[in-house]
């Protein structure tokens, strides 16, 4: 692909607000930009290295004999009260009401998946022949952080391996 091709825009200054040396190195050189506090859109280069990341973990899970699925990033809000971990994350829980035909549902974006997993396996395993089981996930999380900053190190939306 010819240079001209891409879209790389790269910065020769920062913006003031860039704390940290990664942040500064990433924005300078056309990996992110930034949406709002604590969001960022990976530019093609930094999305390429994250799609690295994630085949050598997934390499590695692999190997280890994990089987990977994918959860949903909504939950049902009761996966976190009978946990008791709704009141643990407190406003870090990014949770709405949505309306079902004739009723209220209330949601979570998942700040983890561990309700999630927890629920699915303790429905479907049901013999200690079945184990050990190891499963992961490679997925988008939400945390409603209060002070977002150094750039991709604590934002609001970020990739996690949970297993």
């Amino acid at each position: 692909m010819r240079w001209t091709q891409t879209f790389i825009p790269t910065m020769k200054e920062v913006p003031a607000d860039a704390e940290v040396p990664s942040h500064k190195l990433m924005l300078r050189a056309g990996l992110i930009r930034q949406l709002m506090a604590g969001a960022y859109t990976y530019l093609p280069l930094g999305y390429r290295a994250i799609r690295k990341a994630e085949a050598i973990v997934r390499e590695e899970m692999d190997r280890a004999g994990a089987i990977e699925l994918f959860m949903p990033a909504l939950q049902p809000i009761e996966l976190f009260e009978r946990t008791g971990r709704k009141e643990a994350f407190g406003n870090v829980l990014i949770n709405f009401n949505v309306t079902r035909r004739d009723h209220q549902v209330h949601l979570a974006l998942g700040p983890t998946h561990e309700e999630v997993v927890t629920d699915l396996i303790a429905r479907h395993v049901s013999s200690y022949r079945q184990l050990p089981l190891t499963v992961y996930q490679i997925q988008t999380k939400f945390r409603n952080e209060e002070r977002p900053r150094f750039g991709v190190l604590r934002t609001s939306e970020f990739l996690m391996k949970d297993a």
